[in-house]
C-alpha cells in the first residue's frame, strides 16, 4: 500500500483552490484532494509514527507549504487556504502542471514571509517556482537530517506569523511579554506589564528589571504587514523620552527600512526584532512552539570495550 509522495499532492491541490477561488477550510481541501487521488480508506488511515496526524494529511499540508513558499497559496484566516492572486495567474496559464514544473515547486526554496532581512530595507524578496534548492543527493543521513530539521524550522516560523496575523493586537502584545519573560526579563511574570489602551504614548509593556522597578524596559508591539518605517522608530524613541526611559524593544511581525534601522543605530537603547527573528526566538524560548524529540540511535562503543 503506497501513497503519494508529497509532491504528487502539490496539482490536485492547485488545481482545487483554483477551482474554489474563495478558499477552503483545511479540511475539505486535504478531503477533496485525496478524493481526487481516489484514495482508499485504508490508505487514509495510515498514520505518523506519532499518531496524531493521517500521513495522506500531513502531506497535503507540505504540498500547500510548497505552493506558499511559492507566493501562489496563503492562509488568510486559521485553518483555511487560498490562492493568492499570482496563484490564480499562475494556475489560469498552467491549469496542467507539467513534471519539471511540479518538481520545481516540490524543491522552490525561500518564503514570501522570509524575503526581509535584518538589515531591512522593506524589500520583501519574492520565491519563484522555479528557484530551486539543489539536489542533495550526495548528501550523508546526517546532512539530509540537519537539512529536514532547518526546513521544519522554516515552515514552523511560517505558520507562527499566520497564527500572529489570526489573533488580536492585544494577543500580539501579550505573547511579546511572554517570550521577553522566557528570554529572561523581569523577575517574575508579575513584573511584567501590558499597557495596552489607546493613547498609550507608543508604549504597550513595561517590564520592571528589579524588584523596585528603578529600571524598565519599554515594549511596542506592532503586528503590522507593511514596513516599519523611520517615523515608527523616531516616534517610539519620543515615547521612551517621555518616560525617562533608557530601554526599548520595538518587535514587528513585518519588517523595518534602511532608515528605520540607520535611525535605531544612531541612538542608543532602542533594540529592533522584526518578524523572522521573532518567530526564530519563539522557537528558541518555545513560546507557542512545542518541540519534538526524535530519537537517532548511535551505537555506543564504550559497551562493547572489553
Amino acid at each position: 500500500m503506497t501513497l503519494p509522495t508529497y509532491d504528487q499532492f502539490i496539482a490536485p491541490l492547485l488545481s482545487l483552490l483554483a477551482a474554489h477561488p474563495e478558499g477552503l477550510t483545511t479540511t475539505a481541501a486535504q478531503t477533496a484532494v485525496a478524493d481526487a487521488l481516489g484514495l482508499t480508506e485504508e490508505q487514509r488511515a495510515v498514520r505518523l509514527p506519532s499518531g496524531v496526524q493521517a500521513v495522506y494529511r500531513n502531506r497535503i499540508g507540505w504540498a500547500h507549504d510548497r505552493l506558499k513558499r511559492a507566493g501562489y497559496s496563503h492562509s488568510p484566516k486559521r485553518g483555511y487556504w487560498k490562492l493568492t492572486e499570482e496563484g490564480r495567474r499562475f494556475s489560469a496559464v498552467h491549469p496542467s502542471l507539467t513534471d519539471e514544473q511540479v518538481q520545481a515547486l516540490a524543491l522552490v526554496k525561500g518564503s514570501p514571509k522570509h524575503g526581509r532581512t535584518a538589515s531591512g530595507d522593506g524589500a520583501k524578496a519574492k520565491a519563484s517556482a522555479m528557484e530551486v534548492a539543489p539536489a542533495r543527493t550526495t548528501e550523508s543521513p546526517e546532512d539530509r537530517l540537519e537539512s529536514a530539521v532547518e526546513e521544519l524550522g522554516e515552515s514552523v516560523q511560517n505558520e507562527l506569523l499566520e497564527n500572529i496575523g489570526q489573533n488580536s493586537p492585544a494577543f500580539f502584545e501579550q505573547l511579546v511579554l511572554d517570550l521577553l519573560h522566557k528570554m529572561g526579563y523581569g523577575i517574575s511574570r508579575k513584573d511584567i506589564e501590558r499597557v495596552g489602551k489607546s493613547h498609550d504614548g507608543g508604549i504597550d509593556g513595561v517590564i520592571s528589571l528589579d524588584r523596585l522597578g528603578l529600571e524598565k524596559v519599554y515594549v511596542q508591539a506592532k503586528r503590522w504587514q507593511a514596513t516599519v518605517g523611520r517615523a515608527e522608530i523616531q516616534a517610539f524613541y519620543g515615547a521612551l523620552a517621555g518616560q525617562r526611559a533608557r530601554k526599548g524593544v520595538f518587535i514587528t511581525t513585518s519588517d523595518f527600512s534602511q532608515q528605520a534601522v540607520e535611525f535605531a543605530r544612531s541612538v542608543e537603547g532602542v533594540i529592533l526584532i522584526n518578524g523572522e527573528r521573532l518567530t526564530q526566538l519563539m522557537i528558541d524560548f518555545e513560546v507557542g512552539v512545542t518541540p519534538r524529540i526524535v530519537k537517532v540511535p548511535r551505537v555506543d562503543l564504550d559497551y562493547f570495550e572489553e
